[in-house]
């Protein structure tokens, strides 16, 4: 398997392929509005609503960088700001899973288009290749929280069974 493949082989796995801990599509199955907007009370933690946005802003910001759209880090943007909520409705809620999962697809696809030597590319001063892996331990990182917090709520199940 050259780097090219393991890197989708990795990107396919952090959503929706279960492998050495649940896909992000999994974390986030089932999960209604309200449950993605708790908090433990008196606790300074993000929701699973603020975590799924800030993941989603980041895998757009790569995504604009893989389509050029965008070259430098947006002015005025704060890494605290990537985790507003925006619209806190059920539809809100839904459209922010609808977009990650969009995103998260469109990358994917424009992974697999590019010739192997092109994850050395720069975009615009770290490589493609790095920038996905990094985004894979970061969705990693996000889906252990969005698990806890699950539990931590009641809404994860006691036992799982994945292949």
């Amino acid at each position: 398997m050259n780097g090219k493949e393991t890197l989708l082989q990795a990107w396919d796995s952090a959503y929706g392929k279960e492998e050495w801990y649940p896909p992000f599509s999994e974390a986030l199955n089932g999960v209604t509005a309200e449950q993605a907007a708790w908090k433990p009370e008196g606790s300074s933690v993000n929701s699973i609503w603020e975590t799924a946005r800030h993941l989603l802003y980041y895998k757009e910001r790569f995504l604009r960088r893989l389509t050029g759209e965008e070259r430098e880090y947006p002015e005025g943007v704060t890494n605290d700001d990537t985790f507003a909520i925006g619209d806190a409705t059920e539809d809100g809620w839904r459209n922010t899973i609808s977009n990650l999962e969009k995103v998260h697809f469109d990358i994917r696809d424009r992974l697999a288009a590019l010739a192997e030597e092109r994850l050395d590319e720069k975009l615009p001063h770290t490589p493609i290749g790095k920038w996905a892996h990094n985004l894979l331990a970061h969705d990693g990182y996000h889906v252990g929280q969005i698990i806890l917090l699950r539990k931590l709520q009641g809404s994860w199940p006691a036992r799982r069974s994945f292949e």
